[in-house]
């Protein structure tokens, strides 16, 4: 496997300091003598203008001076010598240049040299780290390119952090709870390498078990948000993010003032299978709890503690926390029954007693451990008469190793359980001083958990599809509206942008006159609804625009009027386009829900929804999500809300039809994936009830998009591509399906793998392995289709299940210019032309994403492989540092 594009800025084997000094309290004595203090195995090479002689190492006055190959270039001086520096780094060949020195971008000289520097990387293909940073430590490797002046512990914890000086806060904090780090990485303003980046070197570095990231703000929502899906995929991450209430969005619909930029951030980091924490300690403990494995199904805690007191405590905690208390079965609490004194608790919190022995507090732990509704238990122990602390820590800790389920310990008390914890801490157990930090940490595994569970949500874009949408009609309405100069389509234009995506909207018809008004009303049937129409009036109710339950001609004529003059009166400007009308809908069961769209400037699209009805702000019940949406999501959204507790069945309400409100809420995922042009959507109310749903009122907000536009850039996360399934036949008739690979392709994926000869198997992964790791399987079907495609020929093996008859994949270049490929037939199935078909259509999703190069490495013994790359088209030629390999390349 080839170096990652950044192991010279990660793992340097030769590191120039320019700038390097023995000027106390500088950033170049600083730097300079941390990589000489640290052990690193490498070669050092100072660079200074004025000294033959820097830290005992013979200093030279140029990079181009300095004989050896260099991989890191650290820079320490002004930004004034940037570009020049940049330049010499260039012509010596530097692969990466880490700028220590904090520079000021204030004035416009600074930020046009800082601009021609990075200029001038670019063009050398110099990668570039800063400026404004801490610098970079490999503690596991003994590197520290940085100015931290106290010693990194070496761990298996990674840390990437936008702030220098809250990066220096955070490890000095895990210094004094002997936490110890892998990497440490200071981002600073990232005018090159950004989070993306170094989240796909952390992914792929075997010291890193687990990554914490500090983030401010992020230069490319869709690049982020590929690292995090790829790194949370395989590792555990965790995000504290600073400026929770920075950039708070505002919009002209209801979606957008309901929503702020935290909510999206928070929306986008679920998606992304990730944790959001808001504390230094969080981070950690988070952190810490995840790399060890520890893990959980479910929010459904039980408490087993030994005084009354702590166990109500703890469960007010598990309610403010949002922690369910899990109620036991009926088998769990017969056996309790048996077991426990009889003044028990007889319920959770399990309080059994305070003179619990040893063994009643394993009984009722394990009793919990093995209750399919409890996801995790909570001990509490206080020391009273009659206990044993040291023989209870001892069979938690027994039990521990024995379950799945995680325990929290919490002795309460210091003196008296200190030894315990000692032990706990050996033993590697989750214990705590207080059962609130315990419930805490439960609760970022159970919403951990959940965050994994959408991480493995891959849904297309036209996921409800039941009818296609008429995309071409929609887009011509906001065209129209757009060479019209209007930002903001009306209510009717609304609604056939909704209706040419299957939206159930109610009838509108457009009335400029009395009369015309009182012929809609005769052809629609009373009673009817009207409503202003104007391009420049948002909330018609603001203007007295809207009259309801109109029933007879002679109040719908003074209705029209009355709108009218109390429109003008509060809107002299607005432009009039008529009076609507519509029928008005009696429902007597009807719940207002709202379904809106809003644009966040980073991640694009979010759709919300809540309780709708004019008092919509007021009410503040929205749950948001980004697209695309499948089912699952469509019901967590739903599930999230207030409203969404109303759709049942209560009272002599009958439950809504679910299924439409859905189906609503996929439509319009389809439609912000389809439509970059919108911008702001609300349908408030859409109404509920049993007979289905309905659109009563509507209103899009448009911009105007590039027309040469990557389809699908608009949004944070790419769809599954749809586009890319297509039925095929091999030469000998049999049918197959070539589509796209999924996360719940893994099981077929491990049983194709095991299925290949040891030959086949050795070709294509160049080892002996006999079945994927999991970090390989998670690897191969968890994909990212933005940087990555899978494509698996699958047939129906008779049973009505998929059998894998072959896979090609390919993984784009850091440049987005080339990708690397692979391809492995099952062997029964080689020879049947398989290999060639699915290449035209790996080629084919390759050319869709702009890439122009495919490149592989074929072992030299494969002749069959050679021989079909040969045919494709590919140019082969012998591997320059390794003698069985050849080097395949093709044009796109």
């Amino acid at each position: 496997m080839k170096p990652h594009y950044l192991t010279s800025l990660f793992s340097p084997r030769n590191v120039a300091v320019v700038g390097a000094s023995d000027t106390p309290g500088s950033i170049g004595q600083a730097v300079f003598a941390n990589l000489l203090a640290g052990n690193f195995q490498g070669k050092l090479f100072p660079v200074n203008l004025n000294h033959k002689v820097v830290g005992g190492v013979q200093a030279s006055q140029s990079v181009r001076q300095i004989d050896a190959p260099l991989d890191l270039a650290v820079v320490t001086t002004a930004l004034r010598t940037l570009p020049a520096i940049m330049r010499d780094c260039g012509k010596k060949g530097v692969k990466a240049v880490l700028l220590a020195k904090e520079f000021s971008d204030a004035e416009q000289l600074e930020r046009e040299i800082l601009h021609e520097a990075v200029g001038i990387a670019r063009h050398y293909g110099i990668r570039v780290l800063g400026p404004n940073v801490l610098g970079l430590m490999r503690p596991v490797a003994g590197f520290n390119a940085s100015n931290y002046m106290s010693k990194v512990r070496p761990g298996n914890l990674a840390l990437v952090s936008q702030s220098s000086a809250l990066c220096t806060a955070m490890l000095d904090w895990a210094d004094s709870k002997g936490i110890g780090f892998s990497s440490v990485v200071s981002v600073g303003d990232a005018v090159d390498v950004e989070f993306g980046e170094i989240l796909d070197y952390l992914v792929a570095d075997n010291f890193t078990q687990g990554i914490l990231l500090h983030v401010h703000h992020i230069h490319d929502a869709r690049r982020f948000m590929s690292a995090l899906r790829a790194a949370a995929r395989t590792k555990p991450v965790v995000v504290i993010k600073s400026g929770r209430y920075e950039n708070d969005v505002i919009g002209l619909t209801h979606s957008s003032n309901l929503v702020g930029s935290a909510d999206v951030f928070d929306a986008a980091l679920s998606r992304a299978g990730v944790l959001r924490v808001d504390t230094i300690a969080q981070l950690f403990t988070a952190a810490k709890v995840l790399a060890a494995n520890f893990r959980v199904q479910g929010n459904r805690l039980a408490i087993v503690t030994n005084g009354i007191g702590p166990g109500v405590l703890a469960a007010d905690s598990v309610a403010s926390y949002g922690v369910e208390l899990a109620q036991l079965t009926p088998q769990t609490m017969s056996l309790l029954n048996q077991v426990l004194p009889r003044n028990w608790s007889g319920g959770n919190p399990l309080d059994i007693i305070g003179d619990a022995s040893p063994m009643r507090f394993r009984t009722a732990v394990k009793a919990c451990l093995d209750d399919d509704h409890v996801d995790g238990v909570l001990v509490i122990f206080t020391p009273q008469a009659g206990t044993d602390q040291l023989t209870t820590a001892q069979l938690m800790i027994g039990l521990q190793r024995e379950a799945t389920k995680p325990i929290f310990l919490s002795w309460l008390g210091e003196a008296k359980v200190a030894e315990s914890r000692e032990l706990f801490s050996k033993a590697k157990c989750a214990h705590f001083r207080a059962p609130e930090y315990a419930i805490e940490v439960f609760r970022n595994l159970a919403n951990y958990h959940q965050n994994q569970k959408l991480l493995l949500q891959t849904p297309g874009p036209l996921e409800g599809r039941r009818d296609a949408p008429d995309v071409s009609t929609a887009r011509a309405v906001i065209n129209l509206a757009l060479a019209d100069g209007r930002a903001v389509l009306s209510e009717y234009e609304s609604k056939q942008v909704l209706a040419a995506f299957h939206v159930p909207v109610n009838q509108i018809l457009l009335a400029r006159t009395e009369d015309e008004a009182v012929a809609c009303a005769a052809k629609i049937g009373y009673p009817v609804v009207l409503k202003i129409d104007s391009p420049d009036i948002f909330y018609k109710s603001d203007v007295g625009g809207v009259e309801l339950n109109i029933t007879n001609e002679a109040t719908l004529r003074t209705a029209f009027a009355g709108i009218l003059e109390r429109t003008r009166t509060s809107r002299p400007d607005a432009r009039i386009d008529g009076i609507s009308v519509q029928p008005m809908r009696r429902r007597r069961f009807a719940r207002e829900t709202m379904v809106g769209v809003m644009h966040d400037v980073q991640f694009g699209p979010v759709i919300t929804f809540g309780a709708g009805g004019i008092a919509v702000e007021v009410m503040n019940d929205r749950a948001l999500a980004l697209p695309p949406l499948n089912d699952y999501l469509v019901n967590r959204m739903i599930d999230r809300t207030r409203i969404g507790k109303l759709l049942g069945a209560f009272k002599n309400m009958p439950p809504v039809d679910r299924d439409q409100l859905a189906q609503v809420l996929l439509r319009v995922s389809e439609l912000v994936c389809e439509l970059p042009q919108v911008r702001e959507l609300d349908i408030n109310p859409l109404v509920a009830d049993d007979l289905g749903v309905i659109a009563l009122d509507a209103r899009i907000v448009v911009a105007a998009v590039r027309e040469d536009r990557k389809r699908y850039s608009h949004m944070a996360i790419m769809p599954y591509p749809t586009r890319q399934i297509r039925q095929a036949q091999l030469p000998d008739g049999t049918p197959v399906i070539i589509r796209p690979v999924r996360p719940e392709d893994a099981d077929m994926q491990q049983a194709f793998v095991r299925n290949l000869s040891e030959e086949s198997r050795y070709n294509r992964y160049m080892s002996s392995i006999k079945q994927l790791s999991q970090t390989m399987l998670v690897r191969f079907t968890q994909l990212d289709y933005d940087r990555e495609m899978a494509l698996a020929v699958v047939r129906d093996d008779g049973t009505g299940a998929e059998e894998q008859l072959a896979v090609a994949r390919f993984i784009t270049d850091p440049d987005n210019e080339g990708c690397e490929f692979a391809l492995e037939v099952a062997d029964h199935w080689q020879g049947h032309g398989i290999g060639a078909m699915l290449m035209d259509a790996l080629f084919a999703a390759a050319r869709e994403q702009g890439l122009k190069m495919m490149r592989g490495e074929v072992l030299a013994s494969n002749k069959g492989m050679l021989k079909l790359m040969r045919k494709l088209g590919f140019t082969v030629e012998s591997h320059p540092e390794d003698s069985s390999l050849n080097n395949v390349t093709r044009m796109l």
